[in-house]
């Protein structure tokens, strides 16, 4: 696959991305040597491999749910600087 100055701008396009002139050239660069990595892959037999779908053999590994004592809402406000009965108070952090 050749990468040309169209395909650059095809692929900035599609990607939403502006490039400068030394830009493209760095990306155009780093396109073909991804490619002839690729090609390089290519050239390996895995004929007599077995598709991996897993890394682990493992599946579906979950942990027991536990019940445990939490802390009350009186208990987690009571040091709270600015409070109301249910809530923390906090600075208003977004204007309109």
């Amino acid at each position: 696959m050749e990468i040309d100055d169209k395909m650059i701008y095809k692929i900035a396009r599609l990607a939403r991305l502006e490039f400068s002139g030394t830009e493209k050239e760095n990306i155009k660069s780093d396109l073909k040597k991804i490619l002839d990595f690729m090609e390089k892959l290519n050239e390996i037999d895995t004929s007599d491999i077995e598709p991996l779908s897993y890394v682990s053999e493992k599946t579906n590994v979950m942990r027991k749910d536990k019940v445990i004592k939490t802390i009350t809402k009186e208990e987690a406000l009571k040091n709270a600087p600015s409070k109301t009965t249910d809530y923390f108070k906090v600075p208003k952090v977004i204007k309109k």
